[in-house]
């Protein structure tokens, strides 16, 4: 949903804008491409194979920030940015971490259990599933994979690590007794989910920077954002309904809900068939867009 994605953002040739997620660059030459000399892109990633994308041929309005999204009210002021005109998010994982046999966030590869976006961080995926007690983890895996069998899997992993540390994805899918090819991957896949969000805090910073986020946008600017699960989208659809990640409505003397924002497209955009097709990643994506009201 690239185009449907950069068109929330109503670009204005000599806006100030922000993609938080820079991955392969793609968002972020296209904002680019429909920006004048007189305006600017920020672009964010922690991660230094997205670094390695960032050699951009733009003719000084681009500015590459590796950090974590985050900051991003941190680098706004430091680079001397009151306000933006709007902000891009495509969350979730770029695919070619996915595709990265080394970085283990993928069953479909025997990889080190690592997961971090940022390798420059500390915790990995295998010190998640050896050092978090029974309790901690199980809740991990109820929280972030939504599985109703947490404390079941936790129970399994706790009893396994007593033999032998679990360092790879094998190792974690023989524990568990789930392979790559059966019928239950999709619990494969929420098992992973749930380790990759706690490994980089992915809801605590998805909060922080929706947060800012609002801070930031000038009146009319625009939040144009794709999630892949029900956790980050309905962090989203919260703080563009009512101007918290918790949902909770406040309202004024009429009855009416207080909210920094107006929704673009009050039905979610999803990905078309033929998009779906090329790129099955894409069938779970949601495209939500919210205008920043007067505050």
């Amino acid at each position: 949903m690239l185009k449907e994605s950069v068109d929330g953002l109503n670009v204005k040739p000599d806006g100030i804008y922000v993609d938080v997620t820079f991955g392969g660059g793609g968002h972020s030459k296209e904002i680019l491409s429909r920006l004048g000399h007189e305006g600017h892109l920020f672009s964010f990633d922690q991660d230094a194979d997205a670094e390695a994308n960032a050699d951009i041929d733009a003719e000084g309005n681009f500015t590459f920030v590796r950090s974590n999204f985050r900051y991003l009210k941190n680098w706004m002021q430091y680079h001397g940015v009151e306000q933006i005109d709007g902000l891009l998010a495509d969350l979730g994982v770029s695919s070619h971490h996915f595709d990265d046999e080394s970085r283990g966030f993928s069953f479909r590869y025997d990889a080190p259990l690592d997961m971090r976006m940022n390798k420059r961080a500390g915790m990995t995926a295998a010190d998640v599933v050896n050092d978090y007690d029974e309790e901690r983890l199980a809740d991990v895996l109820y929280l972030y994979g939504e599985m109703r069998n947490s404390r079941k899997l936790a129970s399994m992993v706790v009893k396994a690590r007593q033999r032998n540390r679990i360092e790879t994805t094998q190792d974690l899918m023989n524990v568990v007794g789930i392979k790559a090819e059966s019928r239950d991957k999709k619990e494969l896949a929420r098992l992973f989910q749930a380790l990759r969000i706690e490994v980089n805090h992915e809801m605590d910073a998805l909060k922080e920077m929706l947060l800012s986020a609002t801070e930031l946008l000038k009146p009319g600017g625009r939040l144009s954002v794709i999630t892949y699960h029900s956790l980050e989208d309905r962090m989203v659809k919260n703080v563009m309904k009512t101007g918290n990640a918790e949902g909770k409505r406040i309202q004024d003397f009429y009855g009416k809900v207080e909210t920094p924002y107006s929704l673009v497209n009050n039905k979610v955009i999803q990905p078309s068939q033929e998009e779906q097709q090329m790129n099955p990643r894409s069938r779970s994506a949601k495209l939500r867009v919210a205008e920043r009201v007067q505050g």
